[in-house]
């Protein structure tokens, strides 16, 4: 029987190399004798760094940097040849703070992903690849667009000062301008990786679909949305691009609208890059039960999280597909996306920290559940 493993990481519990593998011990319990192929998959969010080390190798490369709150850290990037993979969690990410008492969507901004990008722009990187996903941030990648040199100038006086950084504060733009911005961008080749395809403003966009989980308030939420469409209208007046209706471009604060505005790279799917590079079509093709899986399964599963990107695959042959998640929301049915199950793989009421502790035992009991009746139905 052949096996194929194509899950996202568990976000802040285990990388997508480690859910695979627990869910392959599941597996050989099982049905020692299946033949399994292990994908580990990102959808441009978290993990989407060691996942590209794990398909296309390069190095590693530590630079100094801000996080989301303007305070000094280190992080890295990803270098093969002259490409950049930059992960704008890594630097810019809800994981790099403290908790929920440093959540604060008004100031966080992602200056330092911006920095990440310019020191792959020194090294010589033209081809940067940036994914979009676990963002503390709701500023329309304008930190980004501030570390490149791009004025975003307020109307104070005749010439303008530079808006400060973060969401709360693009209600006093007044005017774009790209004269000063990064000489080495304008060679480059940029990609932008998002893990939703949610617009910029809306009841799904970035301020009132994601600002809440980063700490907004009712009120904040509505003041975003307001910055954010003001900060569109500009975009729109001073460099020429509509970034209202773009699929993805409410994703990781707006920073999907940032990246095609600034940077003229139009928002793609993290999953179907991601599953481009290590063959998923491929081995779906060739799989007799496939297992995916994410640390959430929730309603924003279905708009291009890696499970469902998996199950649509999947359909198309009409494979048999099992998303396993720590969590998954009642009422939660992804049939239509090709996903035959969703099943949780912790026992009720024990706590994060249980659960968090267990998840490598519990994806593989949960696989080897699966299994044993899958070869039953056979």
């Amino acid at each position: 029987m052949n096996v194929l493993i194509a899950p996202n990481s568990f976000k802040q519990c285990l990388s997508a190399p480690r859910v695979g593998k627990s869910i392959a011990d599941g597996v050989r319990s099982a049905c020692p004798d299946a033949i399994i192929k292990i994908l580990p998959l990102a959808d441009g969010g978290d993990g989407l760094l060691e996942v590209c080390a794990h398909c296309l190798g390069g190095d590693y490369i530590e630079e100094n940097t801000f996080d989301a709150l303007s305070r000094p850290i280190r992080a890295a990037w990803l270098k093969v040849d002259k490409m950049a993979v930059i992960e704008l969690a890594q630097a810019s990410g809800l994981a790099r703070l403290k908790g929920p008492e440093e959540y604060n969507p008004l100031i966080a901004s992602t200056f330092g992903t911006g920095r990440l990008i310019f020191c792959a722009l020194e090294r010589g990187c033209r081809q940067i690849i940036i994914g979009l996903g676990g963002s503390a941030t709701v500023d329309a990648g304008c930190g980004m667009a501030a570390a490149l040199d791009f004025d975003l100038l307020d109307k104070k006086d005749e010439n303008g000062n530079q808006i400060p950084l973060g969401g709360g504060n693009l209600c006093l733009l007044d005017k774009i301008g790209i004269s000063r911005s990064n000489r080495h961008l304008r060679e480059a080749q940029i990609t932008c990786l998002t893990d939703v395809c949610s617009p910029l403003l809306g009841p799904h966009g970035a301020a009132r679909m994601f600002a809440p989980q980063k700490g907004a308030t009712v009120d904040q939420v509505e003041f975003l949305e307001n910055n954010i469409a003001h900060w569109a209208g500009i975009v729109k007046r001073d460099l020429g691009v509509d970034v209202a209706e773009i699929a993805g471009a409410g994703a990781a604060g707006g920073s999907g609208a940032g990246c095609a505005a600034f940077f003229h790279a139009m928002p793609q799917g993290g999953a179907e890059w991601v599953g481009r590079q290590v063959g998923l079509e491929q081995a779906v093709a060739q799989a007799d039960i496939i297992f995916t899986g994410e640390g959430r399964i929730d309603s924003q599963t279905s708009f291009g999280k890696i499970p469902e990107y998996v199950g649509r695959l999947a359909k198309k042959s009409g494979k048999h597909v099992v998303a396993l998640g720590g969590a998954v929301a009642e009422g939660t049915n992804l049939v239509s996306a090709g996903i035959a199950e969703c099943r949780c793989i912790n026992p009720p009421g024990i706590s994060l920290a249980e659960a968090f502790r267990d998840a490598e035992k519990n994806l593989a009991l949960a696989a080897e559940q699966v299994m044993m009746q899958f070869k039953c139905r056979r």
